[in-house]
């Protein structure tokens, strides 16, 4: 169970670092917070905890720091865990979709098998920001014949209004800024 000292802790960890990758951006460092062993077990606990509700019958997680958080989920929720990849990551037959960020264009990239097909998947990155991301991800979800059970975040930037692009998706959150 998440406590509030948990997530004064948390959010102290997290280090805002001004004009990175370009000026104007306000970027949530999760470093620290990967530096103290007890705070990212219980981040991770957390996300598990209130993900279990999705009943999700896959983990996916977006590269990179998705797979930081998603593989312990994964685990946690007793789950098999799905890459989502940058192009050209993947040895096997994949499917990818592209999408624009906001500050620049991206591609995601799954493997077709394992398949996702008929299955309930949990996307999990570190940050909801504008959602472009995210909402690639459950295009690619559905492209591969997935349905998105839910999202789960460390980090959400509500002023971004992310949500907005997931449509009717549950939504799971520990940190909003």
């Amino acid at each position: 169970m998440t406590t509030n000292a948990d997530e004064t802790r948390w959010r102290a960890l997290i280090r805002a670092v001004p004009d990175f990758p370009q000026p104007g951006i306000l970027f949530r460092d999760i470093t620290p917070l990967l530096h103290d062993p007890a705070a990212l077990r219980s981040v991770n606990d957390a996300l598990a905890e209130r993900s279990r509700a999705l009943r999700a019958d896959v983990v996916a997680g977006i590269e990179a720091r998705g797979f930081i958080f998603g593989v312990p989920v994964a685990e946690r929720l007793g789950l098999p865990f799905v890459p989502m990849r940058k192009p050209g990551k993947l040895p096997s037959e994949s499917e990818s979709v592209s999408y624009s960020l906001e500050y620049g264009e991206a591609t995601l990239e799954a493997h077709r098998d394992p398949s996702i097909a008929g299955r309930r998947v949990l996307v999990v990155d570190d940050l909801l920001a504008t959602g472009g991301t995210a909402a690639a991800a459950a295009r690619l979800i559905e492209t591969l014949g997935g349905t998105v059970a839910g999202f789960a975040f460390c980090i959400e930037l509500g002023a971004l209004n992310g949500r907005a692009r997931l449509g009717s998706h549950e939504v799971v959150s520990l940190l909003s800024f």
